[in-house]
């Protein structure tokens, strides 16, 4: 395996992570930016309040993205495994 393919690998496991990680972390920045602009103008400032709604809100994110991201992480181990398979030593 030539340094330039192991290269292209990590350079695809990055993007994947990244491309999987970035809708589940806008989704908590927006729900956390609303909840921190209803608590400035209730003035209640309990943690419970920023906290639990973001973790059903992510929850109900990766219920509704979870088959789109296991087919992302599957295509990419079936590749892995095919260069794996046909590339010599």
């Amino acid at each position: 395996m030539s340094g330039d393919l192991v290269l292209e690998i990590f350079t695809e496991a990055i993007m994947l992570a990244f491309k999987l990680s970035v809708p589940t972390l806008m989704i908590a920045m927006l729900v956390g930016l609303i909840i921190a602009i209803l608590q400035a103008a209730t003035q209640v400032h309990e943690q419970t309040l920023t906290f639990a709604p973001k973790a059903i809100i992510v929850a109900l994110a990766l219920l509704a993205m979870g088959p789109w991201m296991g087919s992302s992480l599957i295509e990419f181990f079936n590749r892995i495994n095919d260069l794996m398979a046909n590339t010599p030593i």
